[in-house]
Order: C-alpha cells, then sequence, then structure tokens
C-alpha cells in the first residue's frame, strides 16, 4: 500500500479543514512548493494536492501553485478540488498531474468523467466522499441521496484509475478510518481503492493495508502534526 501525503491549498498556504469545514481551518505551511519537495525527499512516490478554494467555487483556482507543486515534486502528483468539467480536466494533464480528482462531476457529469477515464486511461481517480455512507458534494457542504458504494459502481466498466474514498466525519480528526467501508467498497466494486480521511496512527495504517484492493493511503494531518514521519509510515505498510 502507497502511503500519499496530501497538501490542501487554501488561499495559497497549507491547511488542513476538520471534517471538511472551510469554519475550521489549521494553516501548517506558508511554502507548499517547498513542502512538495520536502514530502518528495522523505521517500513520497506520489503527492495528493487539494485546492480547497477550487473546491468550494466550482472552478479551479490555485492553478498557478498546483503547477509550481508539479514542477518542483516531478511525476505522481494528483490534482482535485474544482475540477468539473473537461476543460479543467485537461488543463491539470496539461501541467504534469498524473492523475486528476473528479468527485462532484463524477455525480452530475458521470457522461462526461466516464468519457475521460476512456479518453485517459488510467488518470481519472473518481473521489467519493460520504457523510453516513451518502455522497457529499460541493467541497463537502452538500449531501445527495446517491450511495457511495453505488456512485463508485458506476464507473467499474471504465478504465478509472482508482476510487478515493473518504469519510468526511473523520476527515482531519486523527479519529481513525472507517476501515470497514473502505475494505467493503474495495471488495464490492473490485476497483482499485485510495484510502483517506481519520487516519491517526502506524496502526491504523496496518490495518488499511491489510485489505486486498485497498492500494494507497492518504495521510494529512497526522504527519503534519508529527504523530509519526512519512518515513516511518511507508516502512510500517
Amino acid at each position: 500500500m502507497l502511503i500519499v501525503p496530501a497538501i490542501d491549498l487554501l488561499g495559497g498556504e497549507v491547511v488542513r479543514l476538520h471534517r471538511g469545514s472551510y469554519d475550521e481551518v489549521t494553516v501548517y505551511d506558508h511554502d507548499p512548493v517547498a513542502r512538495a519537495r520536502a514530502f518528495r525527499a522523505a521517500g513520497a512516490e506520489r503527492l495528493h494536492v487539494v485546492d480547497l478554494d477550487g473546491a468550494r467555487a466550482g472552478r479551479c483556482v490555485q492553478s498557478d501553485a498546483i503547477r509550481a507543486i508539479v514542477a518542483a515534486f516531478g511525476a505522481g502528483v494528483q490534482v482535485g478540488g474544482g475540477v468539473r468539467t473537461r476543460e479543467a480536466f485537461e488543463s491539470y494533464v496539461a501541467c504534469g498531474a498524473e492523475r486528476v480528482v473528479l468527485g462532484t462531476a463524477a455525480l452530475r457529469e458521470t457522461a462526461m468523467v466516464r468519457a475521460c477515464c476512456k479518453d485517459f486511461p488510467g488518470r481519472v481517480i473518481v473521489a467519493v466522499d460520504a457523510k453516513g455512507g451518502m455522497v457529499a458534494t460541493d467541497g463537502w457542504t452538500s449531501v445527495s441521496e446517491m450511495r457511495a458504494v453505488d456512485l463508485a459502481r458506476a464507473f467499474a466498466d471504465v478504465p478509472v484509475g482508482a476510487i478515493l474514498y473518504t469519510d468526511v466525519a473523520r476527515d482531519g480528526t486523527r479519529s481513525g478510518p472507517d476501515v470497514a467501508r473502505t475494505a467493503e467498497l474495495a471488495r464490492e466494486t473490485r476497483l482499485s481503492v485510495i484510502a483517506s480521511g481519520g487516519i491517526g496512527s502506524l496502526d491504523d495504517l496496518r490495518a488499511l493495508a491489510s485489505h486486498a484492493g485497498i492500494d494507497a493511503a492518504i495521510v494529512g494531518r497526522a504527519l503534519y502534526d508529527g504523530v509519526f514521519t512519512l518515513p516511518a509510515a511507508i516502512a510500517a505498510v
């Protein structure tokens, strides 16, 4: 299982939200490019970057910062947040992102996202963000009537890169990931699943790694708070 450190951008700074709330923001770094270089030096093979401004606005906002991060980190960057159109998707591909995360668009513009999967095999990550098992959208500010597993299944027959599953209620809390639901999603869809949300210990990572189909885990606050280091996380799995 790959360990994927996260850089969440808000106003050009590296932050973490608590349970997806824009009213509960912790600023961790003022230099996201330097942070990206540090993660690469510490052994990261992939980097997860989120444009939080874009997720809330419904369009790409931090494009310049993300382009600089991709240049600094090199291959392996996956980018998301506000990617709602084919044009936005292709703009991140053009700036060097290896994979692009689509969440709200996966629910509302399913045909477009499926077309991107077919035209760019393996480069689309479908974000399934859930509150109580239901899909959350618009930067996690709204909850739909779609079950998380049903959204994932809608992409089972196209060459999607992975399903990114986040339990919004756990994100940024270090309270532990929803291992059972993440494993269930991998089992029921037979797609590659990236776990996200609530990872707070090396034991959390080991628990995720014990399930087939959970191929990566995104880690944010636990790294920034110094609960464990990136090399320790990589070694643990």
